[in-house]
């Protein structure tokens, strides 16, 4: 590699760098809010950021104590997706829109669905990323019918872990291990 090249390599290895630790604070937001894990919710936000979600708008510790009852009083599980993702970033201040598809096993045991894009204000603070200001732009909903729950029936299926909001679901576990009997099913 001349060393004319080197600069223009080492700005886009640090670009990319920025670019994965902005998705990774995005994920975080999305996890904390899908296991319930309040702090790992919270470090996806500045304190004093600033979201507007549906008739919300506050801070990251008010949208979590607004948000989490929501969830709990409507849904038995949720997962809020992340998808395609576009970032411009300029020095310290990263604007990105990530399109997200939210589904959630509703209490009565219908599945709610729902479209949108979170549109974002990061900003690089003491060289960490944080969402500064969010815009939820809900943009479609909808019930999917219910079906059962693939392998519920399977007598040792939640040996690895019972899938929880909270720190104890299985993705917290360290090591991850299996304690599962081996076994392959015949195809009928």
């Amino acid at each position: 590699m001349s060393t004319s090249t080197t600069p223009n390599r080492q700005a886009q290895l640090e670009a990319l760098l920025d670019r994965q630790e902005i998705l990774d604070t995005l994920t975080r937001f999305s996890r904390g809010m899908d296991r319930f894990d309040r702090e790992l919710f919270l470090s996806a936000f500045w304190t004093d950021a600033t979201i507007a979600a549906g008739d919300f708008v506050g801070g990251p510790d008010d949208l979590y104590d607004w948000a989490v009852p929501m969830h709990e009083q409507g849904q038995n599980a949720t997962h809020h997706n992340l998808l395609n993702h576009t970032c411009d970033i300029d020095g310290d201040t990263a604007h990105t829109e990530t399109y997200y598809l939210f589904v959630g096993r509703n209490r009565d045991d219908s599945n709610w669905i729902a479209g949108g894009r979170y549109i974002d204000r990061l900003e690089r603070r003491d060289g960490q990323w944080k969402i500064a200001l969010r815009t939820n732009a809900i943009e479609w909903s909808g019930l999917v019918p219910t079906m059962d729950i693939p392998f519920k029936d399977v007598p040792d299926i939640f040996l690895n872990g019972t899938p929880s909001r909270s720190t104890d679901d299985p993705s917290y576990q360290r090591p991850l291990t299996n304690v599962r009997s081996a076994n392959v099913p015949t195809s009928s």
